[in-house]
């Protein structure tokens, strides 16, 4: 995907700085300001996104995560952005997280992250085994030190952090 052109690039900039600063509002008005042309973008999707997670508005995170599947299929981006609004959208959205990923990881196998998610959602549902299955997989596919110290500092992942100490 080409990078957008002048003044939709620096609306993107502003309202990246903008949510870097904890401006939310100003950063969505800067969003606002992108010409309809350029909202499928995929930075400005993800910046659209990260300012819903931020503003704790999942069903609106949801909504663009579907923009993201829709028109950026080769990205594992909005798989993982799907699952984690889902997570947080709905009761019982842990095992639709969860249902919704799973086929990520076939997609994109060697995605680190959707591996280490899957191995949180499982652990939270109290499948431990399967969660050690797939911490492995991300610990074979990404940076073993890098995602032993983000499992650690986990919550998702407590039950674990004994073994995971051990790695």
């Amino acid at each position: 995907m080409k990078p957008l052109a002048p003044p939709d690039s620096h609306h993107l900039n502003a309202a990246i700085g903008w949510l870097g600063l904890g401006c939310a509002a100003d950063a969505r008005e800067e969003l606002e300001k992108i010409s309809p042309a350029c909202q499928t973008h995929a930075d400005v999707l993800e910046v659209g996104w990260t300012l819903c997670a931020h503003e704790k508005r999942w069903a609106d995170a949801l909504e663009i995560a579907g923009q993201e599947l829709k028109f950026l299929p080769g990205d594992a981006g909005g798989w993982l952005h799907r699952a984690y609004a889902l997570r947080r959208v709905e009761d019982d959205g842990l095992p639709k997280a969860w249902a919704a990923l799973l086929p990520a990881a076939k997609r994109f196998p060697r995605e680190p992250v959707i591996a280490y998610n899957l191995a949180c959602y499982a652990c939270q549902m109290r499948q431990l085994a399967l969660a050690r299955t797939w911490l492995r997989c991300a610990i074979s596919v990404g940076k073993k030190e890098a995602i032993k110290k983000m499992a650690l500092a986990d919550d998702d992942l407590q039950p674990l952090w004994d073994e995971i100490k051990k790695l």
